[in-house]
């Protein structure tokens, strides 16, 4: 099945930070393969901004490096990537100055769709909305993405939706987790809410409780100046799972639309309970003998302050205070340095009233597993017969879809995150985009969180790496009868 490509409107997009990692990473690279795709229009332009004074031949020169680094040769052809350069430009603009302001308006035109990424620093964001209108270079069209960090907290996250509002409409504004962008979070709406087989069971009578997994290889590693005062609660919890947590939860919003998705979503927030220290782990990883290829350094290595009490991993049991979940426990992990790569929700649903079988012990709960990485797809696990004339014996069975096999030919590219993120950005859909209320109602649930722990200035249980994180994690589960799913290497 070949994708549909939906056309879009030519565009300026301006990256600052474009000589960044994450340009360098994501942002170019993604916007290559939708080059490749034929989804970038002619007349489109895509202009690197930057502190660093360089002609646009050395821009497109670093822009060719990074295509080459992080796409698949099998995805790029000399033709392709001559085209693209062919509409890159750079301008040397200092966001934290005045420099360069006038002649990146200069660039800029006044008849096609005009989008900024923010691909900087958040401390940035102010100082740049500021001079876009300054200089005259914005319009009431214009379109900013931002990306996270969105605050620390209430009180800053508020400030920096202050600072924006000031100069942009939130319309204009798009807050970017990529974690959104994933094709199986998207299918996890259409599972929902375009098959009546699911919809009916999706509620405290029928899910016994629900897992959201991202576990992690890597330690910080680039990262540790950030890690070290952000931690797993601030970097993940807050933004990435509590996300998908407003997917599996939402009620089915009165149309596909932006803000009747994010309406419903915002009412998920609100309606979390505030989390008992009790149903809360934090770890830290410990360094060890070098493994798998990966660093031995431990958190405090890595950070480089043997004091940190600082969370590089955080489980918690979390529950929802309405009619559709009242009674039903979400249970929420992420951390670094752990077994496996893996980010799943699964939907873990009650056993059947009564069994007749007399084999019980071979008897397993059906689970509907998203897999948004490795392998994006779904997997529901039932209970049938197994073969042969042993008697009534079951044995659990998955009914599995791969995303990339069921959906296209061997080979076929599935769109990344960004790639499909920054197309929503061009044609002004929101919809898989934080709104600044959210994310308010989302610190204000964290903030309780955080601030408990900083009283208490207890130190982060330590874990192994290469495990599936601190043993206490386990009780969280344990002690409620139940187990977390096994973390694959």
């Amino acid at each position: 099945m070949v994708s549909r490509v939906i056309p879009v409107d030519p565009f300026d997009l301006v990256v600052f930070g474009g000589t960044g990692d994450l340009a360098r990473r994501k942002i170019l690279p993604g916007l290559y393969r939708r080059f490749l795709a034929g989804q970038i229009p002619e007349g489109s332009r895509i202009i690197g901004a930057a502190r660093t004074e360089m002609g646009e031949a050395e821009f497109r020169g670093h822009v060719g490096r990074a295509i080459t680094e992080f796409v698949a040769s099998a995805k790029r052809s000399d033709d392709t990537l001559r085209g693209f350069l062919g509409i890159v430009g750079y301008a040397a603009v200092d966001a934290r100055g005045d420099d360069g302001w006038s002649e990146l308006a200069a660039l800029m035109r006044r008849d096609v769709v005009q989008a900024f990424y923010f691909s900087v620093a958040p401390s940035l964001f102010g100082g740049i909305a500021e001079r876009l209108h300054r200089f005259a270079i914005a319009t009431p069209a214009s379109r900013i993405v931002v990306e996270k960090p969105f605050g620390r907290d209430l009180a800053t996250a508020r400030a920096l939706n202050a600072t924006l509002a000031a100069h942009f409409d939130e319309s204009q504004i798009y807050r970017i987790d990529h974690y959104l962008g994933k094709e199986t979070v998207q299918n996890l709406m259409a599972v929902r809410f375009a098959n009546i087989l699911f919809e009916p069971l999706w509620n405290a009578r029928h899910v016994d409780h629900v897992q959201i997994t991202v576990a992690e290889t890597v330690g910080v590693g680039g990262r540790a100046a950030y890690y070290a005062r952000a931690g797993a609660m601030r970097d993940m919890v807050q933004n990435h799972l509590m996300q998908l947590l407003c997917l599996i939860a939402m009620e089915a919003p009165y149309r596909f639309e932006p803000d009747a998705v994010r309406d419903e979503k915002l009412k998920v927030i609100r309606a979390l309970q505030p989390v008992s220290p009790d149903d809360i782990v934090r770890g830290q990883y410990r360094g060890q003998a070098k493994k798998r290829g990966g660093a031995g350094n431990s958190f405090v290595e890595d950070v480089g302050d043997p004091a940190s009490r600082t969370e590089s991993y955080v489980a918690l049991k979390v529950e929802i205070a309405n009619w559709r979940w009242k009674g039903t426990p979400f249970y929420l992990r992420t951390g670094k340095r752990l077994r496996g790569r893996e980010s799943e929700i699964a939907i873990v649903f009650k056993e059947v009233p009564h069994s007749i079988f007399e084999d019980e012990e071979d008897w397993r709960e059906n689970v509907l597993s998203i897999r948004l990485q490795p392998n994006e797809g779904m997997t529901l696990s039932v209970m049938i017969k197994e073969p042969g004339p042993g008697g009534m014996r079951l044995t659990e069975v998955p009914l599995d879809m791969s995303f990339a096999e069921a959906l296209g030919e061997e080979g076929t590219d599935i769109p990344d995150a960004y790639e499909r993120l920054i197309m929503d950005v061009i044609r002004g859909n929101q919809t898989l985009f934080m709104r600044g209320d959210e994310v308010e109602a989302a610190w204000a649930w964290t903030d309780p969180i955080t601030a408990d722990w900083d009283r208490r200035d207890d130190r982060p249980r330590p874990y192994d790496s290469g495990s599936s994180g601190p043993e206490d994690a386990l009780m969280l589960l344990h002690r409620d009868g139940r187990r977390w799913r096994e973390i694959h290497e």
